[in-house]
């Protein structure tokens, strides 16, 4: 059976991607080529959307109606129209991603094409993460591109005299380059600033400790499952653009960690029933936060809410454990556990 045009709209879509993220991940790659291809990747995605839903994007004459031709072919929406009716909501952070990016494509001087990457990194990261979520969620994991992908490896600011390298580069962008990101965002409400569909910025932080086979060389961590402090503290490292870098390894295993009469006295209070550890052991057994008692392998936790203390050979729990917890039973408000 034939397969139906917008599927190879979309084939077209992918590679545009593909080569975008080679680009950048070279490291003499083209930051305008990156751009120009990811501005073509969006575009394809979003003709073969409308192509399947047969929405017409194509110009037309407004006098007589009829579609406008170049070369004899029906010429289709450039890209900002695209977005603008994909995303109608002028304040959308997908929609003021990708007309930054629009804007950026024919200002890019050759010669500072690395400080303009630097500078705009986390947007560019925004452009390719919003450019998957679109692509899996209109047409299903089979065209998504996560498993054609992998974290760079990089050296960038880990030292200070690497920080400091970046910084001269970036200050020495050409004013017009500079003003047009800052009168651009100017007009942004801190909103849409602080979304990740926007800017797209991650702290790097090297992990120490034991390690299972389960585990992968990046852990993405979502600042809803952390608890209030850790969300304080990552959030105002984020916008302080602090980075830690650890140079030894201190033993903190169980610091800030609870023990299972711990949670059982935190939960208890704020729950209509009698929480006992019966009833703790029932709720990490359903949610399968951590393996049973005499495992082979008793590090295969879901590390957000328990690890594994190997020195007292036992397991504690996170605070963000007990917030999953009263989310999972209810509060006063509910009668009972689900």
């Amino acid at each position: 059976m034939a397969k139906p045009r917008w599927h190879y709209i979309l084939l077209e879509s992918q590679r545009q991607a593909l080569k975008a993220v080679d680009e950048w991940n070279l490291s003499a790659g083209s930051y305008s080529d990156f751009i120009t291809h990811m501005h073509r990747a969006w575009h394809y995605l979003l003709h073969a959307e409308f192509h399947r839903d047969k929405i017409e994007y194509h110009y037309r004459d407004p006098k007589s109606g009829r579609r406008i031709k170049v070369d004899g072919e029906p010429k289709a929406w450039a890209l900002e129209d695209c977005v603008k009716h994909r995303y109608p909501q002028a304040n959308d952070p997908v929609r003021l991603n990708l007309e930054l990016f629009i804007k950026l494509r024919n200002k890019i001087e050759h010669r500072y094409e690395h400080g303009l990457k630097i500078a705009t990194g986390g947007r560019a990261q925004a452009l390719v993460v919003n450019y998957e979520a679109e692509i899996a969620a209109q047409f299903g994991p089979a065209y998504s591109l996560a498993d054609c992908l992998r974290f760079p490896i990089f050296l960038q600011a880990i030292t200070g005299v690497g920080a400091q390298d970046i910084r001269k580069v970036v200050s020495k962008l050409p004013r017009r380059t500079r003003d047009l990101i800052t009168k651009y965002e100017a007009d942004l409400d801190q909103e849409v600033l602080d979304d990740l569909r926007y800017d797209y910025r991650i702290r790097l932080v090297p992990m120490v400790g034991a390690k299972t086979e389960a585990d992968l060389a990046i852990d993405f961590v979502k600042l809803d499952d952390l608890s209030e402090d850790e969300r304080r503290v990552m959030t105002q490292s984020g916008r302080t653009g602090t980075v830690i870098v650890r140079d030894r390894q201190v033993e903190v295993a169980a610091k800030d960690k609870l023990r299972p009469m711990q949670v059982v006295e935190l939960v208890q209070p704020q729950v209509p029933f009698h929480f006992t550890i019966a009833t703790h052991t029932e709720m990490w057994r359903r949610l399968k936060v951590r393996p049973a008692a005499g495992a082979s392998d008793p590090y295969q936790t879901d590390a957000r809410y328990c690890v594994y203390d190997e020195p007292f050979r036992t397991y504690v729990y996170t605070p963000a454990w007990v917030k999953r917890i009263l989310k999972e039973v209810g509060t006063v408000e509910k009668r009972s556990p689900s």
